[in-house]
């Protein structure tokens, strides 16, 4: 039994990073299922086993991808103990990490078009939303931001980074337009700051 749920985890691994290679490249509309099952040696019955359809495939594609731009904006903020560089921290790695080639076209432009805002937003809340509403939350018990709704805080903080991540994505040079983007996030922050 164990065996099997192994194997049935692996193929569905499989699955997602070839699925993943494919949307990066083509975008969702110039995928073919056929493509991806042959990659992966399997039969489309096995592929709608594990996923109803393409756009479930694709849903599990975006989730890892939400995902993986989580843990990266983790790691980057835990590398200071200081809750304030935390969240500056962990602002720049959300903009460098959603706009990493291989993030793009999934995140950027067939997310919100596939799967439609309704479920997009689920994700962004699941994956990115959530951690920066903590941090916000520990930095005003820390008397380090201003007693103001942790909730529309997050919000606006994730509109302007969701927005700068399509702007910064236009560019060739994006660590030229990283650095501008994190001058005015921290210029916005500060407004923020509770003085002491």
């Amino acid at each position: 039994m164990r065996k099997n749920k192994t194997e049935t985890e692996r193929t569905i691994q499989r699955l997602i990073e070839i699925a993943r290679n494919h949307f990066t490249t083509n975008g969702y509309a110039n995928v073919s299922l056929e493509e991806i099952v042959n990659e992966a040696d399997l039969t489309r019955g096995a592929l709608y086993h594990h996923f109803k359809n393409k756009k479930g495939l694709f849903l599990a594609v975006f989730e890892a991808v939400q995902k993986e731009v989580g843990e990266y904006v983790e790691e980057a903020a835990a590398k200071s103990n200081d809750s304030w560089q935390q969240l500056i921290n962990g602002c720049q790695a959300f903009l460098e990490g959603a706009v990493q080639t291989h993030n793009q076209r999934i995140l950027l432009v067939d997310g919100p078009a596939v799967l439609g805002w309704e479920t997009f937003r689920k994700m962004d809340e699941k994956y990115s939303m959530n951690s920066l509403k903590e941090q916000l939350q520990l930095m005003q018990e820390q008397n380090l931001l201003k007693p103001v709704s942790a909730d529309a805080m997050t919000h606006c903080l994730s509109g302007a980074m969701n927005e700068l991540v399509l702007w910064i994505a236009d560019y060739p040079d994006q660590k030229d337009k990283i650095k501008e983007a994190m001058m005015v996030l921290q210029h916005m922050l500060e407004g923020l700051r509770e003085n002491k």
